[in-house]
């Protein structure tokens, strides 16, 4: 199928390439309205208790705080009261404002900071709530009617985290493209050759940013599958150049015929392209399991980027090399007096080295990758808040004011919310205000203290509409703490079984926790079984998919004990300039699925050449280090140039960007040196010729449905 498809792509070259260039206008200016239809939430499972008590919450009781504004008075508030109430009355007249609560309305001392120089105002605003918080924060953030005013609450950090990765991707673009534009030139040898994975880049993300507008106008999607879209796309488009470019050398100075040449390209390294690409999307398409739209947001992208890429490395890219020729060659860069050869001796010398004895030259780089990966005993998970932010933020400024200078905060209660009427309102108050590390019980019925009403409530309305009611269960301890995450279960079984919701910050960790731990045992299900179907079509072999897998896991645990050391024990805390915290769940499964898409990318390609070999009748010793010396350069280079795209990430003042940065660039230089420069010819060496065995069924199936080389004349 592939040389009928490879004829048709040299026989219509230039019609190829002129349907593309329709193509990559129009998916240009559609892609140009996606930043318009994309949004900066979705960390929540909007089927959780938590996001179900948080719509009653919107839907029935005023005052909720979507930002929290902590105005600084430098003296006692108490003396500020005509500006206090005066900031109340403007932010309550502004048009993106649908509540407000203010510590000058309510007199509640915990809106009131310990050495009385700091109060809280509460908002809530009007949909969108990411455009009127904007508008807010730029309204009144800063020096506002006497006072130094921060804005954090969950649409302040929300707003300064987007603000600040888009600042921190210019930049680190401006550092990145120049690297990998030296290191294209470096692994191409000329000018034009290095041309061709960018375009092919530029095909690949402007076609995705097209599918995002239309997914955008339908569903909801994360604005921050913008970045993987760039990222992906131009590594993956890398890549796939380099394998072809070098291919196509490679079969065209054996015949010297362009056409013959790019048909053979389309042969071998088109179907390496047409698996690898296969395998990536399949690691990325579990993505679509867990029930918070950031996470399927990056499948959609990642699944868009990578058949975009792929249809322009088997379509658009043989045909530019149909009609470029040996002009591919054109350009010859100054420090490049030959051209890089396919073959690379080095990494065939090393495979044999290894081979020799596998046991002494394996075990103390899996020694290493054990010792990396030993952190993972001590890993805590937890999701990202403003302390992710540097502390110049506003939003960063505002939660260390909360946490520091707040005994008990308001805004950070735990609440309750019933669907119905309650039965018994203050038998219900006055149990939970016995549980420990409560401070109080906020109720339409008045304010309960260890299980005695303690005053009446002055402002019914917050905690009363209709049947409904809500409970405000206050207390002293970081909502983010194990003591809070405990406290709210034992909320919720003492709670249970009545018409309630229980809700907050803390809910809402626990939910997001609770989504992701109880799938994830079947997306890492779906990631074992695609890849071990995919590799055994793709070799005919049940023991080469196992071998991926583990290497593949050993290598991911040694690059996330490493993120542990960093991000979590913050060992370079202070250079990157982060706090350290328990690392971002939602980006360490979308760290995960990438890399292993990627490590499963680098296994295709050279596994292609060493079963090529092999298939081709050379021993199995041969077939690893002659695959390996004709595909290792190939392999690290492409490592290398997308290593520096996420080592970029790592300039960012956002510290779950530098986690996933750091992380993916590390796991993607293990994969490409240690796993398959050591790691894999010891491993093809221990297992011999078993390396290929399959049990008789499924070796016929393999014979019937499996991918195998079209022609035999693949010269060693």
């Amino acid at each position: 199928m592939l040389t009928r498809f490879g004829h048709f792509v040299t026989s219509h070259a230039r019609a190829i390439l002129a349907v593309t260039l329709f193509a990559l206008i129009g998916a240009a200016v559609l892609g140009s309205t996606a930043f318009g239809n994309l949004q900066s939430e979705g960390f929540d499972d909007p089927a959780s208790e938590s996001s179900r008590a948080a719509v009653q919450l919107a839907d029935n009781f005023p005052g909720g705080a979507d930002l929290i504004l902590v105005a600084d008075a430098h003296r006692n508030v108490d003396d500020t009261r005509a500006a206090g109430t005066q900031l109340t009355d403007r932010l309550a007249a502004d048009p993106a404002v649908a509540g407000v609560i203010s510590y000058w309305q309510t007199n509640a001392p915990t809106m009131r900071s310990d050495d009385a120089t700091m109060a809280i105002v509460a908002v809530t605003l009007k949909a969108p709530a990411d455009e009127s918080a904007k508008s807010i924060i730029d309204n009144f953030s800063g020096s506002v009617d006497g006072f130094d005013i921060s804005i954090g609450g969950k649409e302040g950090v929300m707003h300064d985290v987007g603000e600040q990765i888009g600042t921190d991707l210019i930049r680190a673009e401006m550092i990145a493209i120049p690297l990998m534009l030296v290191l294209l030139g470096l692994a191409f040898g000329s000018i034009v050759a290095a041309l061709l994975p960018l375009a092919i880049g530029v095909f690949a993300i402007f076609g995705t940013f097209a599918e995002l507008a239309i997914l955008g106008s339908t569903t909801d999607v994360s604005i921050y599958a913008i970045n993987l879209t760039t990222s992906l796309g131009l590594g993956l488009a890398i890549d796939y150049a380099l394998l072809m470019v070098s291919r196509f050398r490679e079969e065209y100075a054996k015949s010297g015929n362009v056409d013959a040449a790019v048909v053979r390209t389309i042969e071998t390294a088109g179907r390496t392209i047409l698996f690898s690409s296969t395998a990536v999307a399949a690691a990325l398409a579990v993505l679509t399991v867990f029930p918070m739209y950031f996470l399927r947001s990056f499948a959609y992208a990642g699944i868009g980027v990578i058949v975009i890429a792929m249809l322009g490395g088997l379509i658009v890219l043989p045909a530019m090399l149909t009609v470029l020729g040996p002009r591919v060659n054109a350009g010859k860069l100054p420090w490049a007096k030959h051209l890089p050869s396919t073959v690379v001796p080095f990494w065939g010398t090393l495979a044999r080295l290894v081979m020799r004895r596998p046991l002494v030259t394996a075990l103390p780089v899996v020694a290493l990758m054990v010792l990396l990966a030993a952190p993972l005993l001590h890993v805590e998970f937890g999701t990202p808040d403003d302390r992710v932010l540097p502390t110049s933020a506003s939003s960063r400024e505002a939660g260390d004011a909360l946490r520091d200078k707040f005994t008990a905060d308001d805004t950070s209660a735990i609440d309750v919310v019933s669907t119905g009427a309650v039965v018994d309102l203050q038998g219900l108050a006055g149990r939970l205000s016995q549980l420990d590390d409560v401070e109080r019980v906020d109720t339409s019925a008045g304010t309960f203290v260890d299980g005695g009403l303690v005053a009446t409530s002055p402002m019914d309305s917050r905690f009363a509409a209709g049947d409904a009611q809500r409970l405000s269960i206050v207390t002293d301890i970081d909502p983010r703490s194990d003591a809070a995450k405990e406290l709210v279960t034992a909320v919720r079984s003492d709670t249970a079984g009545a018409d309630v919701l229980v809700g907050g910050e803390t809910a809402e960790i626990i939910d997001s926790q609770d989504a992701i731990a109880s799938r994830l045992p079947l997306a890492i299900g779906l990631i074992v079984l695609s890849t071990f179907v995919l590799l055994f079509l793709f070799t005919g072999s049940v023991l080469q998919p196992l071998r991926a897998l583990v290497l593949n896991v050993i290598g991911l645990s040694a690059t996330i004990g490493v993120l542990v050391l960093i991000f979590q024990e913050g060992w370079l805390s202070g250079l990157l300039g982060f706090t350290p915290l328990p690392l971002d769940t939602s980006m360490l499964v979308l760290m995960f699925c990438i890399t292993f898409g990627l490590s499963m990318d680098y296994e295709v390609f050279v596994m292609s050449r060493i079963k090529e070999m092999h298939d081709n009748g050379a021993s199995d010793e041969d077939a690893v280090a002659d695959g390996l010396s004709r595909t290792g350069r190939i392999v690290s280079m492409a490592a290398v140039i997308l290593a520096v795209s996420f080592f970029s990430f790592g300039t960012s003042s956002v510290s779950f960007i530098q986690m996933f940065g750091i992380g993916a660039g590390l796991a993607v230089l293990i994969d490409a040196t240690l796993i398959r420069g050591v790691l894999v010819p010891a491993a093809m060496r221990v297992l011999g010729r078993s390396a290929w065995w399959a049990p008789a069924p499924l070796r016929k199936i393999h014979d019937r449905v499996g991918v195998s080389e079209e022609r035999e004349s693949v010269n060693a």
